[in-house]
C-alpha cells in the first residue's frame, strides 16, 4: 500500500437491481486513513447498497473500488470489518461461543477487548443470543465488529436499536477501538447522536448523489450550524428528496 493512498476509494460506481433505475449512478468517494466519516442521507438513497459493494456482498455494474490502494478482491475482506443493519448471528449460539467463532475466523479479532466491552454493557457471556433483547443483540454485534484490528470499519446504523443511555458508550467504543491507520464509515439517521465523533461527513441523496461533504469541525465553524441542522437545511431545500 502507498502511504498516501486512501483507505477506500470508489470511482464512478453504478449499481442497479433488475430494470429499475440505478440505486447508485456515478458514485464517487474517498476516505483517508484515521478518519470517521458519517455517510448521511434518507432511507433508500443507496447507503446500505454502497457498503455491501465495498464488503463484496454485491458486485457493481461498473466502476472501481480500491481498498488501501489495491483493487477490491476476496483478499480485501481481511481489511474490512462490516456491521450490517440487521443482525445475522445464529440465535442458538451463546455469547461466549460467538467470541470463539470470531476468534477462529478472524486472525485480527481480540477476545479480551470483546469480553471487556460485553461486561461493561452487562451482556452475559453464557446467554443465548435468542434470549437477548433486540438492543442487546445489536450491541453484541457491534462489539464483535469493533474488536477486530483491521483497516476499514463499516457500520450500518450502529446505534439504531440501542437505548439512549448506552449510545455514549457505544460511540466512545467506536472512537477507542480503531487505530490511526484505520478509518470508519458510519451510516445513520440519528445524526445528532453521532455528530460528536465525526471527522468528515457526506450528505447522500437518491442515486448516490453527494449534495455536500467536508470536514465536520470546519463546516460548523464556517456556517455556525451543527451537521444535523445543516442536513435538515440541505434536504429541505432539495424538494425532490
Amino acid at each position: 500500500m502507498n502511504d498516501n493512498s486512501p483507505i477506500l476509494q470508489c470511482k464512478h460506481l453504478v449499481k442497479s437491481y433488475g430494470n429499475a433505475a440505478p440505486v447508485l449512478k456515478d458514485f464517487n468517494i474517498s476516505v483517508p486513513a484515521g478518519r470517521i466519516l458519517g455517510l448521511l442521507g434518507p432511507n433508500g438513497c443507496g447507503k446500505s447498497t454502497f457498503l455491501k459493494l465495498v464488503a463484496g456482498i454485491l458486485t457493481p455494474d461498473s466502476g472501481s473500488i480500491e481498498i488501501c490502494g489495491e483493487p477490491r478482491t476476496e483478499e480485501s475482506n481481511r481489511l474490512i470489518s462490516y456491521l450490517p443493519e440487521r443482525t445475522y448471528f445464529n440465535s442458538s449460539m451463546k455469547v461466549y461461543q460467538l467470541i470463539d467463532f470470531f476468534a477462529d475466523f478472524y486472525e485480527d479479532f481480540d477476545p479480551s477487548v470483546a469480553e471487556k466491552m460485553l461486561k461493561d454493557l452487562d451482556i452475559p457471556l453464557d446467554r443465548r443470543l435468542a434470549a437477548l433483547s433486540k438492543g442487546m443483540k445489536e450491541k453484541t454485534q457491534l462489539i464483535m465488529v469493533m474488536s477486530r484490528r483491521t483497516r476499514l470499519y463499516m457500520l450500518d446504523e450502529p446505534i439504531g436499536g440501542v437505548d439512549p443511555a448506552s449510545r455514549e458508550y457505544i460511540l466512545n467504543t467506536i472512537i477507542g477501538n480503531f487505530n490511526p491507520d484505520a478509518s470508519v464509515i458510519i451510516t445513520t439517521h440519528l445524526i445528532a447522536d453521532i455528530e460528536p465523533v465525526l471527522d468528515e461527513f457526506a450528505f447522500m441523496a437518491y442515486g448516490g448523489e453527494i449534495l455536500r461533504a467536508g470536514n465536520a469541525e470546519r463546516v460548523r465553524e464556517v456556517t455556525g450550524r451543527s451537521i444535523d441542522q445543516l442536513f435538515r437545511e440541505v434536504f429541505r431545500c432539495s424538494a425532490r428528496y
